[in-house]
């Protein structure tokens, strides 16, 4: 039985299609309709952006006015410039160009064309035919030569005609009785009209390239002032994305600009330089021709290469010359479209190729050869919109050249489409780029939470999830059975590191638990198999269980740690239910909670779940995998004592010169721990000297009393043997994290969790250490380094100044 399903908004969906057809017909009507005054608009804005940069780096020394003045000017002076010495390049040229003619003459005559076939046959008939037809000198004789007829023209007009009526039969004569009619019209003078084309033909480019000029000018120089309107016209509030999205436009645009006038004057460089070499004349009018015909897309440079060709073609004796010139053209074009362009400006446009083609024959269309020179800057803007202002977000997907659908959509379209095959071939395309990590973080698990949302909406049907989720489950077999490849990317190598630092043991044993329901277990069948390529012992329990079940099944296995997958729209209720439930059973074991994909309320779930009993709450597989290779490094590895310095004996002839070991309580020292742990609101803090097998505690605040009353402790056990050792501030965030000192007798018995120790240097050498102390953890910003250590500093001068006397009674040598 097949289920119809309602529409859904189905009128409104219509509505808002109407109303965007509409919208975009009313649009394209006023581009085509207000081109006369949208042109020089665009034009200017495009010399706006492109001269922006230079006047803004000027204004900061001479002023805007200055700037744009002087930046007016010297374009002015450039393209007058060019123009005079273009003009004296055209006046040469036609004063060669009949010099050329018999070249021209000779190529033409040793073009033969085909002689037999059809070609033969059309040429004869074409022969034949100009035989037959008299000429003008053998159908009249020239005025004022014998046999010419001297009659006025309607004279020999009407003699004419009666020679056509009586040639006729007879009985054509008898049906027209009256003669043809004929009209002599006088020609009048055209000159005038023609001046008139003339003059109208140049002064209308004139007249709007002063418009386009007079515009750009005011509008660099009240830039900030159209911006404003522009962000209120168009913004309607959201100041900060039309800001960006402005911002956006206007480098991508401008850099595009610079880097074409870069590329186009280096064109027009190297053309003119192969061209003179070539023996083409005028060289340098057709290199800044082919130049500046190339800011025109697509069709500009073949156009600024036409004319140079023919020319060689004239001017040369043999046919080297034209295959030279045509030779430099194809080259030089293959490397710009090849490499440079691409290099310098492609990404910058942010446009993809075909949507450059299809605008620039939309807008050739509706403003001719304009629309297509500003069809790509119009084009990135429109794209820059649309990747910025969400109701235009179709234009950054019909034009962007970013990929319509991330790696997730892709394999979630072609699961739905095509079944596992393609979505394989997409997955192993992704893994020659990336971990299996990354492609379980960013790839199959969005899949898994995509399905599950469109399973909510009755998009999915239960047969085509329960067939998706067997997919996926086949495809982390498959790549769980592969040997892991390394990746080259930054943030998968930081998860590799992170998990060498802390590597498993071989007998460590986790379990994975579904928080609910099938989609929690197929994403615990992924961690299983990225944790199976460290060497852990891994179990991944069926979500067909209860949730009783799951615990006894817990207690069972007798974890070393148990992660809890939780995929939406598993909740948070869920995980605390078994979490509280397993915490109750197994209270040593060390418990994950992992909210696969979550991006809200992260932190109110994590304290929520610590309050239930988690030890740490993980958002992806790369954060579970390196904290449950923390947990294996943390109860495999014994305790780690600190090594003696190189410089141990000095350091402890140092410390014996200072003579302060064993002595008594002094105001100095201990004002300073009760400063310190006021300063930094910790319970302990102290001052101790790290000796030959002990440190002794010169000062202390907080510390237990068995630790108090004694004033020392093991050198073994002791953090400040390390601090000493690498004689530099050591922090200790949270203490049971720390594989050095997460087993230490000492530090577990106190219950001690935070440290944060800086040496005490007497002639550079660490005699000893200034530290805190908190049986929770806590950050120490950079901050509450620097004062550390300006404490430890008025606690060395102390010390110096009891060095000073007792150097003072040392005999003299």
């Amino acid at each position: 039985m097949t289920t119809i399903r309602p529409a859904k908004n189905s009128s409104a969906a219509a509505l808002v299609g109407i109303w965007s057809i509409l919208m975009a017909v009313f649009i394209i009507t006023i581009l085509f309709v207000g081109r006369e005054i949208l042109m020089p608009l665009a034009l200017a804005a495009l010399i706006t952006f492109l001269l922006s940069p230079l006047i803004a780096r000027l204004e900061r020394w001479i002023g805007r006015i200055a700037a744009v003045l002087l930046v007016i000017m010297i374009l002015f002076g450039a393209l007058g410039g060019a123009g005079w010495l273009l003009a004296r390049q055209v006046i040469d040229l036609a004063a060669k160009l009949p010099d050329y003619q018999s070249n021209i003459e000779t190529k033409l005559r040793s073009i033969r064309l085909p002689t037999g076939g059809v070609m033969k046959r059309a040429t004869a008939s074409i022969e034949h035919l100009q035989k037959e037809l008299p000429t003008q000198a053998e159908a009249e004789p020239p005025a004022g030569q014998p046999g010419a007829d001297t009659t006025p023209i309607p004279s020999r007009l009407t003699r004419a005609g009666n020679r056509l009526a009586n040639s006729l039969p007879s009985n054509a004569s008898s049906t027209q009785t009256a003669p043809i009619p004929v009209k002599i019209v006088e020609t009048q003078n055209g000159l005038p009209r023609l001046l008139q084309q003339a003059v109208a033909a140049i002064l209308s480019p004139l007249g709007t390239a002063a418009l386009v000029l007079l515009l750009a000018i005011f509008m660099l120089l009240k830039r900030e002032d159209l911006r404003g309107r522009i962000i209120r016209l168009i913004g309607q509030g959201h100041i900060s994305e039309t800001t960006r999205a402005m911002d956006d436009a206007a480098h991508r645009v401008s850099r595009y600009l610079t880097m074409q006038c870069v590329v186009n004057a280096g064109y027009g460089i190297l053309i003119s330089t192969g061209l003179y070499f070539i023996g083409v004349p005028n060289a340098i009018l057709w290199g800044a021709f082919a130049g500046v015909l190339r800011f025109i897309p697509y069709v500009g440079p073949w156009i600024g290469a036409a004319v140079p060709v023919l020319l060689s073609f004239a001017v040369s004796n043999s046919w080297l010359t034209p295959i030279l010139t045509l030779s430099l053209f194809l080259v030089l074009e293959l490397i710009n479209a090849n490499a440079l362009e691409p290099w310098l400006y492609g990404s910058s446009t942010g446009v993809s190729s075909l949507a450059l083609i299809i605008s620039a024959v939309f807008w050739t269309w509706l403003w001719g050869p304009v629309g297509l020179l500003l069809s790509t800057p119009l084009t990135v803007c429109l794209a820059v919109m649309g990747r910025h202002v969400p109701r235009l977000q179709f234009l950054s997907v019909l034009l962007s050249e970013e990929q319509a659908l991330s790696p997730a959509e892709e394999c979630y379209h072609r699961l739905l489409a095509s079944g596992v095959t393609q979505a394989n071939t997409l997955a192993e395309r992704y893994l020659k780029a990336n971990s299996l990590t990354a492609l379980y973080d960013n790839v199959l698990l969005p899949v898994i939470i995509a399905t599950e949302v469109d399973v909510q909406r009755d998009s999915v049907e239960e047969p085509e999830r329960v067939a998706l989720y067997d997919n996926l489950a086949d495809m982390t077999e498959d790549f769980g059975s592969r040997p892991s490849v390394p990746s080259n990317l930054e943030a998968d190598k930081s998860i590799a590191e992170k998990v060498e630092t802390h590597p498993p043991e071989i007998s460590e044993r986790v379990l994975v638990l579904p928080a609910r329901a099938e989609r929690d277990q197929v994403a615990g069948l992924m961690l299983a198999q990225l944790l199976r390529q460290r060497d852990f012992e891994v179990e991944n329990l069926s979500a067909q269980m209860g949730a009783a079940e799951i615990v006894e099944a817990a207690v069972k296995a007798h974890p070393d740690a148990i992660c809890i997958s939780v995929v939406p729209p598993s909740t948070l209720i869920h995980a605390r239910y078994l979490t509280r439930k397993l915490r109750q059973r197994l209270p040593r074991v060390k418990i994950i909670a992992a909210f696969w994909g979550a991006t809200e309320n992260v932190a109110d779930a994590a304290e929520g779940l610590r309050e239930s009993g988690a030890d740490e709450t993980v958002v992806s597989f790369a954060e579970a995998v390196v904290q449950l290779s923390k947990f294996a490094a943390r109860s495999a590895d014994a305790m780690t004592p600190a090594s003696l310095p190189e410089n141990e004996e000095q350091r402890l002839d140092q410390l014996l010169a200072l003579g302060i070991l064993d002595t008594p309580n002094e105001e100095f020292f201990d004002h300073m721990v009760a400063r310190l742990s006021r300063i930094f609101q910790v319970p302990m803090a102290f001052i101790a000297f790290v000796d030959h097998e002990r440190e002794w505690f010169k000062a202390q605040f907080g510390l237990p009393t068995a630790v108090a009353t004694t004033r020392s402790a093991p050198r073994a056990l002791s953090i400040c043997s390390h601090t000493v050792k690498a004689n530099e501030t050591l922090v200790v965030e949270d203490i049971s994290r720390d594989r050095r000192f997460a087993n230490n007798p000492l530090l577990k018995d106190l219950g001690l969790r935070f440290y944060a120790g800086t040496p005490l240097r007497i002639n550079k050498l660490p005699v000893g250490t200034l530290c805190l102390l908190d049986v929770k953890p806590r950050r120490f910003s950079e901050e509450n380094r620097r004062l550390l250590q300006v404490l430890a500093e008025e606690v060395v001068m102390e010390l110096e100044r009891r060095l000073e006397p007792r150097a003072s009674l040392e005999p003299v040598a």
